[in-house]
């Protein structure tokens, strides 16, 4: 059975209990992990407390980047162990599960190098006082991370908190948490004090409940649905707590009747694919200009019935849904559209010798749908396309703005003035023109608004997400 990971030592849960761990691939079970509750979250609050009070907090800025530096090279040295963990656990192609890994090492490369210059400001003041403006972490920081990127997500949230000098207790899906635990072991041989990082595995409404409310964590971060961010809201306010949200999206993806379909195309099929559509980013609706939607519509239907489904050692586009839960809503969602008349306009194919109890899914296109139609506005969290044709402008921002999320975008066109006037006119995170994603792009600012959360992760702002502002007046007369 896989232990928590507590002040740098493997615990088995106070309970002893533990869970069954699932494979995508085949639908068995091939761990077990422990199920840790709210007594063994008190323990490893306790133990990130120390932490920061501890040596953690008299390393200096240059020295915790360069220890996060070495975590990233320990996490590329480790490169093919890791990817075959988080393929194992996720189900997600090889090719996938490295560039997740690679993704992690650059978070801790990209944090590690920017921990020195976070700098602070110094205020004119009145005459006979100074006044500076420096920047402090939080403190203990829960981490509550998703299992469609645990990898990814795990570099994502970690590394800048760490950076700005805090200690962090994570919570990681139960679904997928394998590459997490093993992450905690070559960060500790990497030299990270004990108690900095906490894993605590267990289901959301027990070890996620108790670290949502515990009174002596300072900031949560979450990524899920909107539902349980709801409940983390909720329950961190009750100390008056900071939530960092990422909660999915219904991202659009306008093409317009100049784009250049030659590259239009092969991205929105992979924005919607990629991981098997198991993103909170997956471009799932494609909205096009009426006079233009027979030939596009037909372009990325011929691409659908090329992609494959398959397990990771195969060379498929998608791999299998992750949990079984997530496999049944999906499949749901497409017998509830076919029950509503619509019709797929494409499917992708399953690859040869699948094992019969995976969680696959064939990528599927509907179109036209209709704009009152759930799959127009819902999130589905699986590879299903929605395509919906628009008039003008003005009728495909009021499309692309009208449902409950807002998190990315992007916009298909070759004019200019109207690239701008779009990306302007859109209510979300992120907008790409004449792209989707840019790869994924560490640096760049990622979240959203409305149903899509609050606050940003990646870049520098995650910097000053996870730090507090402190103004110190020197009166000197």
């Amino acid at each position: 059975m896989e232990k928590l990971f507590i002040d740098g030592k493997w615990v088995v849960a106070v309970s002893g209990d533990s869970i069954p761990v699932y494979s995508p691939i085949t639908g068995d079970s091939f761990a077990t992990i422990s199920r840790g509750k709210e007594e063994d979250v008190d323990l490893a609050v306790k133990a990130a407390r120390t932490a920061v009070k501890g040596e953690w907090s008299k390393l200096a800025a240059t020295d915790r980047g360069r220890l996060l530096m070495k975590i990233g090279q320990s996490v590329l040295d480790h490169l093919d162990e890791l990817a075959e963990i988080e393929a194992k656990d996720t189900g997600k192609p090889m090719s996938l599960a490295r560039k997740d890994i690679q993704a992690l090492a650059r978070y801790f490369e990209f944090y590690g190098s920017a921990a020195d210059k976070v700098h602070g400001q110094v205020i004119p003041y009145m005459t006979g006082y100074a006044v500076d403006i420096i920047r402090e972490p939080y403190g203990v920081v829960g981490h509550i991370i998703p299992w469609n990127y645990p990898a990814q997500m795990l570099g994502r949230t970690i590394a800048p908190a760490l950076a700005m000098g805090n200690a962090s207790v994570v919570k990681p899906a139960e679904d997928a948490c394998m590459t997490s635990l093993r992450f905690a072991e070559l960060a500790t041989e990497a030299g990270l004090p004990s108690g900095v990082l906490n894993i605590v595995t267990g289901y959301g409404y027990e070890a996620g409940s108790a670290l949502s409310s515990h009174p002596d964590v300072n900031m949560i971060t979450f990524t899920g649905s909107p539902q349980v961010g709801t409940l983390i809201q909720a329950a961190a306010a009750q100390n008056h707590v900071k939530c960092v949200l990422e909660l999915g999206g219904k991202c659009p993806q306008l093409v317009f009747n100049d784009a250049d379909l030659d590259k239009a195309v092969p991205a929105i099929v992979g924005a919607i694919v990629q991981n098997s559509g198991q993103t909170c980013s997956a471009g799932s609706r494609v909205l096009i200009q009426e006079d233009i939607y027979d030939e596009v519509i037909t372009r990325v239907a011929e691409q659908f019935k090329t992609l494959r489904v398959g397990s990771p050692e195969s060379a498929s586009d998608c791999g299998p849904i992750i949990t079984h839960a997530q496999f049944k809503r999906v499949q749901e969602f497409i017998d509830d559209c076919l029950a509503s008349g619509l019709t797929p306009l494409a499917e992708g194919k399953y690859a040869n010798n699948l094992p019969e109890n995976g969680y696959y899914i064939k990528p599927t296109l509907f179109g036209p749908v209709p704009r009152d139609h759930r799959l127009a506005k819902e999130e589905v969290f699986g590879p299903v396309l929605a395509a919906i044709p628009f008039k003008d402008e003005d009728d495909a921002v009021a499309l692309a703005n009208g449902t409950d999320y807002g998190l990315v975008a992007s916009v298909w066109t070759e004019n200019g003035a109207r690239q701008q006037r779009i990306a302007r006119k859109i209510e979300g995170g992120q907008v790409f023109i004449n792209c989707y994603g840019a790869g994924g792009g560490v640096e760049l600012p990622f979240g959203g608004v409305r149903k899509s959360g609050h606050g940003r992760e990646k870049g520098f702002l995650a910097l000053e997400e996870f730090s507090l502002t402190k103004t110190i007046v020197h009166h000197y007369e």
